[in-house]
């Protein structure tokens, strides 16, 4: 169990972030899942354990996001914003550029990143999700259908749109 958290720690946190935006209720989030996993499914085999841990995830964003629009439907007038996490340092400017120490060639990736993690983070709820679980995460079809809690055709449908919506977003950053 310990090695299987140890390998889909990192991803699961990129998930959490890019859907939540802040980096304390992505932790939050993560950790959930992750006693939740050992509490309740670790006499499971081991094949069920990324399906289980991904469909408890993806509850929990769910939850943490639905609490956060009533807490700002209610607590508006507060004129607190929440999610922001400015001061905390995004994920992606930590991957490593192997190829190069061009500074602007760094400039460049670290910008493009910068504008994929946005992109992605603006995406419709469920075309974020497809997008994540097959894309990031490597989900077959049917697996994020079950993590998703929706039919192989929705994901299908979700998965294009999310794609589509991104090469529009990005074009500029790709090779052509």
């Amino acid at each position: 169990m310990d090695q299987f958290l140890s390998t889909v720690e990192r991803r699961a946190y990129l998930m959490a972030r890019t859907a939540l935006g802040n980096h304390d209720d992505a932790l939050d989030a993560v950790q959930d899942a992750m006693l939740l996993l050992v509490r309740k499914y670790s006499h499971k085999s081991d094949e069920e354990w990324r399906l289980l841990f991904f469909r408890i995830l993806h509850n929990r964003i769910r939850d943490m996001i639905r609490r956060r629009m009533v807490r700002n439907r209610f607590g508006g007038w507060l004129n607190r914003r929440l999610g922001d996490d400015d001061e905390l340092d995004d994920p992606f400017q930590h991957v490593a550029d192997v190829e190069s120490n061009n500074p602007g060639h760094n400039l460049e990736r670290r910008q493009s990143m910068e504008a994929l993690s946005r992109a992605v983070a603006d995406l419709p709820t469920r075309q974020r999700e497809a997008f994540m679980l097959r894309c990031w995460e490597g989900l077959s079809t049917a697996e994020t259908a079950a993590v998703m809690k929706c039919s192989e055709g929705s994901v299908k449908t979700h998965y294009s749109r999310a794609l589509h919506c991104l090469q529009e977003q990005l074009k500029e950053y790709r090779d052509e």
